[in-house]
């Protein structure tokens, strides 16, 4: 379910709380096809299934920075910012990749905010984000992300 905050000062409010989880969402090997594709990173251990098997991890896997890209649309669904004329994602502080995400997989993102800062034009939010996999024993992401909102 996707929290609704309504405005800079109740987002500043809600600094050290978690918001929320998003829906769960299954990684297709189509979905790694065509990110490999889309990247030119088409290492094995994402794009061939048969030799995947005797990998590593027993079957093909989703990039990282695949898994880095879903965010966007995994964290519209915990939160939502309104009152505000728009946003942008300005970056990341960390990014790390913890544990695989196997093909066909099903994920979540889970989201904190941790800080609020005053800029000019607006507020910069650092949000701390993880992705999990049905099942593992730890994150398959854990990052610390900058929004910015502009009023």
């Amino acid at each position: 379910m996707t929290t609704v905050i309504n405005g800079i000062d109740e987002l500043k409010a809600r600094v050290g709380q978690h918001i929320g989880w998003s829906e769960w969402h299954e990684v297709t090997q189509e979905q790694i096809d065509a990110f490999a594709k889309a990247t030119g990173d088409r290492q094995w251990i994402h794009v061939d299934p048969e030799r995947a098997k005797q990998g590593p991890f027993g079957t093909t896997i989703a990039h990282g920075y695949l898994t880095l890209s879903l965010v966007p649309t995994l964290i519209t669904q915990v939160m939502v910012v309104e009152g505000i004329k728009m946003s942008i994602n300005y970056g990341a502080n960390r990014i790390r990749f913890p544990a695989p995400v196997p093909s066909g997989a099903k994920i979540r993102l889970g989201a904190t905010i941790t800080d609020v800062q005053e800029i000019q034009g607006g507020v910069q939010n650092l949000i701390d984000v993880t992705i999990e996999v049905i099942g593992a024993n730890k994150p398959s992401l854990a990052a610390q992300l900058v929004y910015r909102y502009y009023l």
